[in-house]
């Protein structure tokens, strides 16, 4: 049965059967409406059915987190007052005596929550492990004397921890000494460092075979790779725009997309998260009025957008999104980082998905840091844009080149992905980790938790809302022997906080069942079934309709 809490762009999905359903029209409020399917009218640029969950925060849930961050606060001040009193021992960072008449370096609002309410949950993050970050790894444990400031080590190794957070996407995050035969070849050959730029000395014949099989398997005439995925974004930019040019940014973009375009001195303009609508009146009013004051036209007016969104787990509208940007001439850059390997039938990314051409992207960008097992990113597209980035990127003329090994590693994976290594492995990871994702994801609405995102991608937001249950949560799962990863404000909205869990192709349907079943333990002890509209027993009983109620 359909999920009926299925949103798209914040408008409720619902299924229930009467003659209006079958003939395609809906009532709301007295008025009559004509369906949308997948949010598209008829005539819609989707293949197939493109569903993403995000169910509204029940009110009373809301409530009591407001209230919950509310109490915190008045606390919070109260010790910051103990503080400043010498009641209370200052652990943080402060100002020197010398600096007392300063402008406060350190002991500002910005820290509040740091010092409040961080610092009392921080036992749940910087989690050392001293293993492979396979299905599973090895925790170092440690402990705290004073509520979190300091930890120590014990000494003791927590084994087997099944590792819900990395993006270990298709499992090339290995140690198999076979498949790692070609990395140590290249390792001894080249030894693990360039010590030059791109521009300079450190330019090798690896990087050039790399760009070489990256473009091939993207489809684009070229490519060029980098030795780090977050300057992918921040470093290459502000190459391509610049001062008298409009940025277009989805809100809930990546930080290295959002630091590009600041570091780039255009205008930048914010559109709700996958909202056409919000888009092309950015896009209209750009065209209409051009830049402020001047009213001359924009240079160039360029949209940024992500393939899968790594804290909702939401898929761009890509076909959509490249209707608008040919229908305004604008450009298209598409950070695919979370995307490439992930989703596709042969794991070439969002582009796959929606069974697209790759020219219809300008700008193609991803990461190796995820689904490939290794460090960097790249940016591909027509050989123009190619030779110019060679000449003008900062991460050409500045960055160190990345390492040999790696690079190795990088083409071992997506030989493995293209079947050029003479297997069928690669396609197997993909459609296993299709396999496991759609599994987890049924598994957790029928249960009744609150998750986010699209039904197709491996990123699984799990709403747990409250201050209180951030720790609580991922301290009962590591009890369990699974280690997953919270999120909280201000990196989420302040009624949303979650647990993001990743699922990966090396999972075992064993593995994830044992997480399910903690899972619905701790669902049930920390009161975490938000939902409202967990899906049926019995889903014969229903039909399978989907449809979206216009404002």
């Amino acid at each position: 049965m359909a999920n009926p809490s299925a949103v798209c762009n914040g408008h409720l999905h619902y299924q229930k059967q009467n003659n209006l359903l079958k003939s395609g029209i809906s009532k709301k409020n007295g008025i009559t409406k004509g369906i949308k399917k997948n949010g598209v009218s008829n005539g819609s640029p989707y293949k197939k059915p493109f569903i993403e969950h995000f169910e509204r925060t029940p009110m009373y849930v809301a409530v009591l987190t407001f209230l919950g961050f509310g109490v915190g606060t008045i606390f919070g001040y109260l010790r910051d007052f103990m503080r400043a009193w010498g009641l209370e021992k200052r652990n943080v960072a402060a100002e020197r005596e010398q600096q007392k008449d300063f402008v406060p370096l350190y002991q500002d609002f910005e820290n509040f929550y740091t010092r409040n309410l961080y610092m009392r949950i921080r036992d749940n993050w910087n989690r050392p492990i001293c293993s492979v970050p396979g299905p599973q790894f090895d925790l170092m444990e440690r402990v705290t004397d004073d509520y979190n400031w300091t930890f120590r080590l014990t000494g003791r190794t927590i084994k087997n921890v099944i590792n819900m957070g990395s993006y270990n996407y298709l499992g090339f995050a290995e140690t198999d000494a076979n498949a790692l035969k070609t990395v140590t070849k290249e390792l001894q050959k080249y030894g693990t460092g360039i010590c030059s730029t791109r521009q300079e000395m450190g330019t090798l014949d690896k990087h050039i075979e790399l760009e070489k099989l990256v473009a091939r398997f993207l489809g684009v005439e070229d490519a060029m790779v980098f030795g780090m995925g977050f300057a992918t974004n921040s470093m290459n930019i502000p190459a391509l725009v610049g001062k008298g040019c409009l940025i277009l940014s989805d809100e809930l973009n990546h930080a290295s997309l959002v630091l590009g375009a600041r570091l780039s001195g255009a205008t930048i303009r914010i559109f709700k998260h996958n909202n056409m609508q919000s888009l092309e009146s950015l896009l209209k009013d750009a065209i209409i009025y051009g830049q402020p004051r001047s009213r001359r036209a924009w240079r160039k007016i360029i949209i940024l957008v992500e393939g899968i969104y790594s804290m909702e787990g939401s898929i761009v509208r890509l076909p959509e999104i490249v209707s608008l940007k040919k229908k305004y001439k604008a450009y298209l850059y598409l950070d695919e980082a979370h995307s490439i390997g992930a989703v596709g039938a042969t794991g070439r990314g969002v582009v796959e998905y929606f069974g697209m051409n790759p020219d219809d992207v300008d700008v193609l960008m991803g990461t190796f840091t995820k689904s490939f097992g290794a460090a960097g990113g790249y940016i591909a597209g027509k050989k123009d844009l190619v030779d110019f980035l060679r000449t003008h990127s900062h991460s050409a003329v500045y960055a160190t080149s990345m390492c040999p090994p790696v690079a190795e590693q990088i083409i071992r994976a997506m030989k493995c992905l293209m079947g050029l290594d003479g297997t069928t492995q690669g396609l197997q990871r993909v459609h296993q980790l299709g396999k496991n994702t759609r599994y987890f994801r049924r598994r957790l609405h029928e249960m009744g938790f609150i998750i986010y995102g699209n039904d197709d991608s491996p990123v699984v937001p799990l709403l747990l809302f409250m201050p209180g249950k951030i720790g609580a949560f991922a301290r009962r799962m590591l009890e369990k022997n699974i280690g997953v990863v919270v999120v909280g404000f201000p990196a989420t909205p302040i009624t949303e906080s979650r647990a993001r869990f990743c699922v990966s192709a090396a999972h075992t349907r064993e593995m994830l069942d044992t997480v399910l079943k903690a899972l619905d333990e701790l669902g049930d002890f920390l009161q975490l079934k938000y939902s409202r509209y967990s899906k049926s027993a019995h889903p014969e009983l229903y039909e399978e309709t989907r449809f979206e109620l216009e404002d």
